[in-house]
């Protein structure tokens, strides 16, 4: 599976704002652009006017960090997006916020999209009690997500639990904390995710 390996806090100062992909170290006092608020690389520190295609890759390169994908899949999420009733931006952020890992780093099944990842490889996530491992795969409004009965006694992931336990789970997902038991409600409204990117600017771009 082709994934990011590099690091990432220098992607957050690239769009210049916290893409929460360090977990609980982005709320610290070590996060790397509240220390570094400016691009990384030698002429970071330099002001620069982005032209209209500038502002267009720049929307595209700050929602694919976001969610942790490629620029291959990106694109077939915005390909699926078109073919959906309305608008293709918001469709767009409705199929990224319902893949896999997504919905189980919203739900506190992990510190960051990059550790949720890693619990559904792993197998210890259950889609409708069934064992899925593709982080990609697209959850639908009424699938029950869980942690699986085996793997809540398993120290790391307790750990993630109990770390994450406080966590304000977004209203179009509904989660038991007794049970660890999530459930997708609806596809998110557009004010109901918290990606701040002009949607718009990725329609552009791929639309030239």
């Amino acid at each position: 599976m082709a994934r990011y390996r590099d690091p990432v806090c220098k992607l957050c100062r690239r769009e210049g704002q916290k893409l929460f992909l360090k977990g609980s170290r982005c709320y610290g006092k070590n996060c790397s652009i509240d220390k570094r608020a400016y691009a990384p690389g030698q002429h970071g520190q330099a002001r620069k006017k982005l032209s209209e295609y500038g502002l267009q890759l720049r929307a595209k390169q700050k929602a694919k960090r976001f969610y942790g994908v490629l620029e291959g899949q990106f694109y077939k999420y915005f390909e699926k997006a078109i073919k959906m009733q309305g608008k293709t931006g918001t469709n767009l952020l409705q199929v990224l916020e319902s893949r896999l890992d997504n919905v189980a780093y919203r739900l506190g099944y992990g510190n960051s999209r990059a550790q949720a990842r890693q619990i559904v490889l792993h197998k210890h996530i259950l889609v409708n009690g069934k064992s899925v491992n593709i982080p990609s795969y697209l959850v639908q409004p009424g699938d029950v997500i869980s942690i699986r009965e085996k793997s809540l006694g398993i120290p790391g992931v307790k750990a993630i639990l109990e770390e994450t336990g406080s966590k304000v789970v977004p209203p179009w997902l509904d989660y038991d904390k007794n049970t660890k038991v999530g459930k997708m409600l609806k596809y998110p409204e557009r004010e109901e995710i918290d990606l701040e990117v002009a949607e718009h600017l990725i329609v552009e771009l791929y639309s030239k």
